[in-house]
């Protein structure tokens, strides 16, 4: 079960405002876990075969920079080989090109961990400046934790996934912090149950990591786990009592389960570190609204406003306040940029409508926007009843029109 306002703008916090700005990867190589393509689904086979006897092994995954100069890349794949063979042998390691500028490989043979990481320092180098390209490269030791070896080719993609937040030119080891970035990838898809998987396997590596925690939470409270949602946010919070991100998500939770009084008591806690974050000022506007504090609503709205120009959803919290306030031209002006930012909000579509009837403006439109805000949500008892008044008060303006044109002929 999906929460069904989590697709709106009132939703649990992964990462806040001041989170380092760094570039996501075009290409998330860990997709290719649940779809393997062709070449990985060989390399995966290989390394399972070849590597199940070796105590000791390193899986590395290496990508060329995407942005380097065509005649590199259409290069790479033969100068992949010419490296790996030049450190490596049949006898040494295993290789697999998965595109035209990332390959992956394992290699064993060594007698120390210092000793292989030589041996991949070499091969970094050795493929660098053969291709005069930086390179991001992602790696994982075996044995790592518990993890087993058909596992460590998936490791490695999600260690350069990890890596290419980075840019050209860095290499990651596999840790927690790589399952933290497939499990985002995985939330991002949908995948919440593979993501929590992902978040928990983190956490077996990093008990106390923050964010990892978090994201637990996160991904539960958005599979409507709210109880285990709250239990992993309170663990974070342990660790970090001032960070605005899991006060805001326990403040959610209270939300949603109806304690206004005690979700407020969080927001305001937030609100109070720092008072520039849009989730948090929406929140508080959207609670406030609801305990019918209109003033203190519309000022935490505002703020929503200024800091995210683009929310739809602030304007329509304050159309709603605006029609309590029997202010209907007022509402109708919020709900008319509401609808602009998002045309399809049945929400705002429908106090739209209402705003439009009740100063028995543009009724035809009116109707229209009812008509589609039900549509949008069949089962909105609430969106039915407005369609049912706006119908009647159309039709019996229309009949006394009518009345008038048969007066007057």
């Amino acid at each position: 079960m999906m929460l069904k306002f989590i697709a709106k703008e009132l939703q649990f916090l992964k990462t806040t405002g001041d989170a380092p700005e760094l570039t996501p990867p075009e290409i998330y190589y860990s997709d290719l876990i649940m779809q393997p393509s062709k070449e990985f689904a060989i390399f995966s086979r290989r390394i399972a075969d070849t590597c199940a006897s070796q105590k000791t092994f390193i899986t590395a995954a290496i990508q060329i920079d995407p942005a380097a100069p065509e005649k590199t890349i259409d290069t790479a794949n033969d100068i992949f080989d010419a490296c790996f063979h030049s450190v490596l042998d049949e006898d040494r390691g295993i290789w697999e090109c998965l595109d035209p500028f990332t390959a992956i490989f394992a290699f064993w043979d060594y007698q120390a961990p210092t000793q292989g990481k030589k041996l991949l320092d070499l091969l970094n180098e050795k493929i660098s400046q053969a291709v005069n390209a930086k390179l991001i490269m992602g790696t994982i030791a075996f044995p790592f934790h518990d993890f087993p070896v058909e596992e460590m080719a998936g490791c490695a993609l999600k260690a350069l996934d990890h890596a290419a937040f980075f840019g050209p030119g860095h290499a990651v080891e596999f840790d927690g912090l790589s399952l933290n970035i497939s499990g985002d990838r995985l939330f991002q898809l949908n995948n919440i149950d593979a993501a929590i998987t992902e978040y928990e396997k983190g956490l077996s590596i990093s008990p106390t990591d923050f964010n990892l925690l978090n994201s637990l939470g996160v991904a539960f409270g958005v599979d409507a786990c709210l109880d285990k949602a709250m239990e992993f946010f309170e663990k974070a919070r342990k660790i970090n009592p001032e960070e605005v991100m899991v006060i805001h998500n326990i403040g959610l939770i209270h939300r949603i389960n109806g304690k206004n009084d005690s979700a407020l008591a969080y927001l305001k806690k937030a609100h109070g570190i720092d008072p520039d974050l849009f989730e948090i000022e929406l929140l508080l506007g959207h609670l406030l609204f609801k305990e019918k504090k209109f003033d203190p609503a519309i000022k935490h709205l505002d703020a929503a406003i200024r800091l995210k120009p683009e929310s739809g959803t602030a304007f329509t919290i304050k159309g709603k306040i605006l029609l309590e306030r029997q202010d209907a031209a007022g509402a109708a002006a919020q709900f008319n940029q509401a609808v602009k930012l998002n045309p399809n909000d049945p929400e705002a579509l429908s106090g739209y409508a209402r705003a439009m009837a009740l100063q028995k403006r543009n009724l035809p439109i009116a109707l229209s926007f009812a008509k589609k805000s039900l549509a949008l949500d069949p089962g909105n008892k609430q969106y039915r009843q407005y369609l049912e008044e706006i119908q009647n008060l159309y039709s019996r303006i229309a009949e006394k029109n009518q009345d008038r044109s048969i007066k007057s002929a």
